[in-house]
């Protein structure tokens, strides 16, 4: 059919010589090809739940003894839980629950490993959600107490977050409490150790800062007098 009118627009004759017949059925095709391409429905696209974590004896089976690459597999498949074909999930919209859980399994499985603790402080905590930030931060602290010399560097973020994102300096005070209480490596940051003092700066419990420095120096905990300088300075306290 479409040799036949290629034929007659080749010789360059009018439409009118086409027969109405071919016309008709040219035009019945035309309109059935619109009506089918209307009629079709969009596919949509549905994102997959996060599934619930696993047993982690039966994750520790089958890796056959190499619990530290099941552990990184995992983890980068969680990372990359949001981006699935044809959808993107928002981070706020992940159940903080599962992710939580599946955070601590992949902890179980490489203790060593510092990538979980780096996602949920630089990752999962900067969600627009107060309630997922708080909740992310809860299971840093809990996870940071297991190995505090260790885990100290998501603590300190974990103060960053409550203080600057969450403005609760309550929270962050806690945090920064933990710090201090908690490390005791001597390669540990000077900063990271006193960050206490600097929220009680903030807050502006001059005060409490005081005593808390005054305790600090009487069980010992600061010998050099230039970390003393500094601290002092930063708080606006005397030199004694």
């Amino acid at each position: 059919m479409f040799y036949a009118i290629s034929c007659f627009f080749e010789k360059k004759r009018p439409v009118n010589v086409v027969p109405k017949t071919i016309i008709i059925v040219l035009l019945l095709g035309i309109s059935a090809q619109i009506a089918w391409h209307a009629s079709r429905q969009k596919v949509t696209v549905l994102a997959k739940e996060l599934p619930v974590v696993q047993s982690e004896l039966l994750l520790r089976t089958m890796s056959l003894g190499e619990t530290a690459t099941s552990s990184r597999l995992l983890m980068l498949w969680l990372q990359a839980f949001d981006h699935q074909p044809g959808v993107s999930i928002p981070f706020r919209e992940l159940d903080y629950d599962k992710i939580i859980a599946w955070l601590d399994l992949i902890l179980r499985l490489d203790n060593r490993s510092q990538y979980p603790l780096l996602s949920a402080s630089k990752l999962y905590s900067e969600v627009p959600d107060d309630e997922k930030k708080r909740q992310m931060l809860e299971f840093i602290l809990e996870k940071f107490l297991e190995a505090p010399n260790y885990r100290w560097p998501w603590m300190t973020h974990a103060v960053y977050v409550a203080k600057h994102r969450l403005h609760d300096l309550r929270l962050a005070r806690k945090y920064a409490a933990a710090l201090s209480q908690h490390v005791t490596a001597a390669s540990v940051p000077f900063w990271a150790k006193q960050m206490e003092l600097f929220i009680l700066d903030d807050m502006g419990d001059t005060e409490g800062a005081m005593v808390l420095l005054g305790g600090l120096l009487e069980s010992g905990a600061i010998k050099d007098k230039n970390e003393l300088k500094f601290l002092q300075d930063r708080l606006g306290l005397e030199q004694k």
